[in-house]
């Protein structure tokens, strides 16, 4: 295989966690009566601009059909996120009512909401006909397709070119990723700006987060390769902030290199020497990942056998991709994990991919009661534990298996 971005030969492995079917490809009653689609997973590091990806094995219309079932709203911790993203650049950028911000996976509208809410226009760009359909339920103006070079054009020639444009995890999740990023370059305005957030390398490596590695990510991005891809298409990366979300994300700010006159910040050198520091740019750094996830799946596969055979109850919480993932490597089964809750309704009902574990409504538990709760979404434990409150009554127990198998009572005890 050949290097998304530069084209160099791919020989190093970072992590090989076996085989598995997409990672949003949730099981109806109909569907959980047929064979399911398993595709190798396994993720390589290019040794020439150091961009980590996924092997080549399935295709971007199979990951991201009409069915997806991922929604942003759900999410109290990102709603805010969202919020304070919107009134941030609208006082950085001085946007008002003859502005035009355009973001890039907009999902189901949950942050483009915030601009519309102060009369900015907006323009939301989503190919997953489920996720549109929720964003234009909020008033959003949506064009359901892919984002490139090719829609980028089109969008000028009818006059929307950008004074904003944001990508929030979609820049992982692309896997043509120089043709994707092109298109910022054309439709931003000459003195347009172009955030991206994506989960950070640097923690999922430190972190141990191999469960956020599955299909639909194609990328694993560091700020060094990152600052590289974004050049080659004429971006320039003038700042960088850290941010908690996903486990540890980054947020990339970027302007046109013919146009833009933002200074670069002190912050950008700062992140490029301390990857630097860190062995980023060495094939030393990637050794040892994959004896640190096996570890991870024998200890999760144990600790849920050992608590079948003492009789138990067990549930997981968050029918998250990355949990799927993580249950798919460790070989987990409805026989140890007989439900997970889940407060999306476009997912109760249905079957996790792979497992097959049900998904129901969050009410599942006040009847269940069960003694151990395993946290699939563990970058959400703190919002996920405060909502589920009820745990104390009966004393169960949270589980979270990343970056290791840990067991704690509720917060609130």
């Amino acid at each position: 295989m050949k290097c998304r971005h530069c084209a160099s030969e791919l020989e190093l492995p970072l992590v090989d966690l076996g085989s598995a079917p997409p990672s949003n490809a949730y099981l109806t009653e109909l569907t959980l009566k047929a064979p399911e689609k398993w595709f190798p997973l396994r993720v390589l590091v290019c040794e020439q601009c150091w961009l980590v990806q996924t092997e080549d094995f399935a295709d971007a219309n199979e990951l991201f059909d009409a069915d997806y079932a991922y929604f942003s709203g759900f999410s109290t911790s990102w709603l805010a996120h969202s919020e304070r993203y919107a009134i941030d650049m609208i006082a950085a950028l001085g946007l008002d009512a003859g502005s035009h911000v355009v973001e890039v996976a907009a999902n189901d509208g949950c942050l483009l909401q915030n601009f519309v809410s102060r009369g900015i226009a907006c323009t939301g760009i989503e190919p997953t006909a489920s996720t549109a359909a929720a964003a234009r339920a909020r008033g959003i103006d949506v064009v359901e397709d892919f984002f490139g070079s090719r829609l980028a054009s089109e969008l000028c020639r009818q006059g929307r070119q950008a004074d904003l444009m944001t990508a929030n995890n979609v820049l992982a999740h692309v896997p043509d990723i120089n043709d994707f990023v092109a298109g910022f370059t054309v439709l931003l305005k000459p003195d347009g700006v172009v955030t991206f957030e994506f989960p950070h390398l640097v923690k999922l490596v430190a972190e141990n987060q191999f469960d956020t590695i599955y299909h639909e990510h194609f990328s694993y991005l560091s700020f060094t390769a990152a600052t590289t891809i974004l050049g080659a298409a004429g971006l320039g990366v003038f700042d960088v902030q850290e941010l908690p979300t996903h486990g540890g994300s980054l947020r990339v700010f970027a302007q046109r290199n013919d146009t833009g006159r933002r200074p670069r910040d002190a912050r950008v050198q700062e992140m490029l020497r301390m990857e630097g520091d860190a062995g980023v740019t060495t094939a030393a750094y990637y050794a040892g990942f994959q004896a640190r996830a096996e570890k991870v799946k024998d200890d999760l596969l144990a600790f849920l056998i050992d608590a079948k055979r003492l009789g138990l109850k067990v549930a997981a919480y968050g029918a998250a991709a990355k949990g799927n993932t993580l249950l798919n490597f460790a070989g987990v089964r409805p026989d140890v994990m007989p439900f997970v809750v889940d407060r999306n309704p476009a997912k109760q009902g249905k079957y996790l991919p792979g497992s097959r574990v049900p998904v129901v409504a969050e009410d599942a538990l006040r009847v269940a009661r069960p003694d151990l709760i395993l946290i699939l979404p563990w970058n959400l434990r703190d919002e996920i534990e405060q909502q589920l409150s009820c745990v104390e009554a009966w004393g169960g127990r949270f589980v979270t298996a990343i970056p290791r198998l840990e067991v704690r009572a509720h917060a609130h005890r």
